[in-house]
């Protein structure tokens, strides 16, 4: 497209809702069998047999998840399917199917929502999951998208979040605390926009922090080598919210205290430097920061040699009694208590 051409914008108003349902989901295609019928009819039709369905459900708001001003809105949509697949994974489940949900404001073309969609499209194709259906609407002021993601687990081979004992092991998959230093250097740079337009940003030298943010992924591989190591965690929950937060919420639901090691706590290098770039403690990043979308998990100290060897797979510390609370281990020798200090949803 040379400088001159203005591109296409097609009004939604001009498709419909059903028009433009239809032009949304004409890519989707169908990777499982238990997909018997999908887009198109009052309801999806799955069929998960012997297995157990495993459903959940993320709610996007402009503004409060999202900015508009530095996520592309292709990267928006591949990122608000994964984050809903991490759910699932989190669960030893695997993701089958999801929904979308959308609601619009008109300051968004035909060409706009489908570059959400293209997103959208290129998550489900890349996970093997099936885009079955949803509903669109028009709003007042920005952009709302809800996605519900659809999964099957056996019944035997399910974690949750409650079932950590005294002694388990805490694993944590990949590196925490990246995703949230990806955010900080896209708000400096927003901000450095705003006071001055004409200053255009350099984010080569960030471009791992800055795709932890837009562009995160799924831990699908970890799912696989559980399966095939014979591996079911205890208790497992996806770092969403940050680690602390994360850590204590299955220590919660559990009714146990934790003993985390901070070598034992996966930083990135690129992590490292940027931190102390923005003044900040690596550690404290790691552990508050959200967005990773990683697993965090414990298993029985049995079943070690099943993870001792698995690649991106760090034993951060241990189950000890809830009275004994959730504490952090420095590298200097102290102990101090973890305070939740991640996202806060309300």
């Amino acid at each position: 497209m040379s400088e001159q051409e203005t591109p296409k914008r097609t009004e939604i108003k001009e498709l419909g809702e059903f028009g433009l349902i239809e032009r949304l989901m004409q890519p989707a295609r169908l990777h499982n069998a238990s997909t018997l019928k999908g887009a198109g009819d009052d309801a999806a039709v799955i069929d998960h047999g012997a297995y157990l369905t495993v459903v959940s459900t993320d709610l996007l708001i402009e503004g409060i998840h999202f900015d508009l001003v530095y996520t592309p809105l292709k990267h928006l949509g591949y990122k608000a399917v994964v984050v809903n697949l991490s759910d699932i994974y989190a669960m030893n489940a695997t993701p089958r199917q999801i929904t979308v949900a959308i609601a619009i404001s008109n300051r968004f073309s035909v060409e706009a929502v489908e570059e959400l969609y293209a997103g959208m499209h290129a998550a489900c194709n890349y996970y093997g999951v099936d885009f079955v259906g949803g509903d669109t609407s028009a709003s007042n002021k920005g952009l709302i998208i809800s996605v519900t993601a659809l999964g099957q687990g056996e019944k035997e081979r399910l974690s949750y979040r409650n079932g950590a004992k005294k002694g388990d092991l805490i694993c944590i998959t990949g590196n925490v605390g990246a995703a949230y230093l990806g955010l900080q250097i896209l708000e400096r740079e927003k901000q450095l926009f705003l006071d001055n337009p004409q200053i255009q940003p350099d984010l080569d030298e960030q471009a791992y922090l800055i795709g932890r943010q837009l562009k995160p992924e799924a831990r699908k591989d970890v799912i696989e080598m559980f399966a095939k190591n014979d591996l079911v965690p205890t208790a497992m929950i996806d770092i969403s919210d940050g680690v602390a937060s994360d850590l204590m919420h299955l220590c919660r639901q559990s009714g146990v205290g934790a003993f985390l090691e901070e070598s034992g706590i996966p930083i990135h290098p690129d992590a490292q430097v940027q931190a102390i770039k923005f003044r900040l403690d690596p550690v404290t990043c790691a552990l508050s920061g959200g967005e990773d979308y990683e697993l965090l998990f414990t298993i029985d100290p049995a079943e070690v040699d099943k993870i001792r060897f698995l690649p991106d797979i760090y034993i951060a510390g241990e189950i000890v009694d809830a009275q004994d609370g959730v504490k952090l281990h420095t590298k200097g020798g102290n102990i101090h208590d973890i305070t939740a200090q991640g996202w806060v949803h309300f």
